[in-house]
């Protein structure tokens, strides 16, 4: 067996999973430099190309994406092994890379990572926060966090949140501008905070009811932000009327600094949940995380919020 050649093996892997030398580097707190020569140590002792360098991108070769596909697995098992051998012994331990959604941040990560800094010292906690969804096995990650209806039916599922409705808010000194719409075909007549989907380039539709029927609604304005919490500011400045979560802008309806336009219109969504592979919840980290979340996710259930 050659041992040099394992040990650089996480290297390569974080070079294919992260797409380019620097940012595996930095992942790893290793110098450009070091990775490189790890790569290249690795194809001297295969004997071929791992990457496909150009001065743009790099990519793997077929031998390299043989070689990925079989030690990522490898080695994310044998990461999973070592962590739960550290849960035994004692407090758990290790790396918990999650991806969210962006709005899930505020919603069901924040509080959980601030409680999890104080319980478990030993578990760092990398958050990913990406608009689209990712293959989160593929990509290295331990779990990831999206809406319910968006979640593959073969992944485990923990509820974060209870279900929450998304509404549209405006300032009041808007209102008094420009007023309220008064039906759905008049939001076309206001200036509508618009949302860019980042993976595919596209202007994100709102979703309604009208007269107890879905109906999907193009808007049009003079901004267009890709995450919730800008569309919110720019509510918050008067620009314009925003499509948000209702949980992100509660404080802010029951303050008086927004208002809710047309709420017989809001749809339900199911709520944020956190899903990870069947065998991943044998981590002691995730565990850690699950626990934690469902002990805050009660709490706040117990606590009656104030009214929107």
């Amino acid at each position: 067996m050659d041992r040099d050649l394992l040990t650089h093996l996480p290297v390569v892997v974080a070079v294919a999973r992260r797409g380019g030398f620097a940012l595996a580097a930095a992942e790893l707190g290793m110098s450009p430099s070091a990775v490189s020569h790890a790569v290249r140590l690795v194809e001297e002792r295969i004997g071929q190309p791992l990457f496909a360098r150009t001065t743009r991108s790099v990519s793997l070769t077929e031998a390299g994406k043989a070689l990925v596909e079989t030690a990522a697995p490898a080695l994310q098992d044998i990461a999973e092994r070592m962590d739960r051998i550290r849960g035994v012994k004692g407090r758990p331990a290790g790396l918990l890379r999650i991806n969210a959604s962006n709005i899930a941040i505020p919603l069901a990560v924040t509080p959980v990572v601030a409680a999890m800094a104080e319980r478990y010292p030993d578990v760092m906690v990398e958050v990913f926060a990406e608009q689209g969804l990712v293959d989160i096995v593929g990509e290295g990650f331990d779990a990831g966090i999206r809406l319910g209806e968006m979640i593959a039916q073969d992944m485990v599922t923990v509820r974060l949140t209870p279900p929450f409705k998304a509404v549209v808010v405006a300032s009041p000194a808007y209102i008094g501008k420009h007023g309220r719409p008064r039906n759905v075909a008049d939001l076309g007549n206001h200036n509508c905070i618009g949302y860019r989907l980042v993976r595919s380039g596209g202007l994100y539709r709102w979703d309604l009811n009208e007269d107890g029927k879905d109906v999907v609604v193009e808007t049009r304005g003079t901004a267009v932000v890709t995450d919730s919490l800008g569309a919110i500011d720019l509510a918050l400045a008067g620009v314009g009327l925003a499509y948000v979560f209702e949980p992100l802008v509660r404080a802010d309806l029951a303050a008086g600094r927004l208002v809710q336009i047309l709420p017989k219109t809001a749809i339900e969504e199911p709520g944020l949940f956190l899903y990870f592979p069947r065998r991943a919840s044998m981590a002691p980290k995730l565990r850690a995380f699950i626990d934690t979340a469902q002990e805050i996710g009660r709490a706040s259930m117990r606590t009656p919020g104030r009214a929107a």
